[in-house]
């Protein structure tokens, strides 16, 4: 009876693990890491909390086993290379919520609760900064994982509404010519900049790069 009991609890933890993971691909994307829609990333993200959490309960109260499963487990290696720090910290994080979910509901919850404040915290400073300096409190990497289309801009003239725009992060001026490079990940947004900008005068070359 006792097992069948620890197994109908299991079942429980390893559901509650999957809609955490599941919930914690969804912020991840809210604020850009797109490197986690793929199938292979989301598997993973969604595997390491149930494994670690199987593991956990396994060695618990066993020194011998536990000791066992170190030296086992010190063997398996990420050979994939990491594109963006923060992709460690979602997988960390995965690892973590599988821990904390064999020890205490309270600590999972816990977790991903933290995880929440920080990121809603980011998004807030974010949209703050813009307010008071009308620019991004962060700039877009290429190193970051994510794909990034640009739009390269030539102009006779200033192109006001290119530069007061959120995805502006080059501009320059030589040759009685501006240049102005938006970067997004979105590529329909750049796309919409660029119809703008058919009828502009004042302009010489445009190139949307995906």
């Amino acid at each position: 009876m006792d097992i069948v009991n620890q197994l109908g609890e299991n079942n429980v933890m390893v559901i509650y693990l999957f809609c955490l993971s599941f919930f914690l691909r969804t912020l991840l994307i809210l604020i850009g890491q797109n490197w986690v829609k793929t199938i292979s990333h989301t598997a993973t993200l969604i595997a390491l909390p149930m494994i670690t959490f199987v593991i956990t309960r396994v060695i618990s109260g066993n020194i011998a086993l536990s000791l066992g499963m170190v030296g086992a487990l010190s063997i398996v290696r990420f050979r994939n290379p990491v594109k963006s720090p923060f992709e460690l910290v979602a997988y960390f994080s995965a690892i973590t919520m599988g821990i904390a979910a064999s020890v205490s509901w309270y600590w999972a919850h816990f977790l991903v609760g933290s995880i929440i404040f920080s990121i809603v915290s980011i998004i807030l400073l974010n949209k703050l900064y813009k307010v008071f300096f009308s620019k991004s409190l962060f700039e877009p990497s290429f190193t970051e994982g994510n794909q990034l289309s640009t739009l390269e801009v030539q102009s006779k003239e200033i192109v006001s509404f290119l530069q007061e725009s959120d995805l502006l992060i080059s501009e320059a001026f030589s040759d009685n010519q501006y240049r102005y490079i938006l970067t997004s990940n979105k590529f329909d947004e750049l796309k919409h900049i660029a119809l703008k900008l058919k009828n502009f005068e004042g302009l010489i070359s445009m190139n949307v790069n995906r």
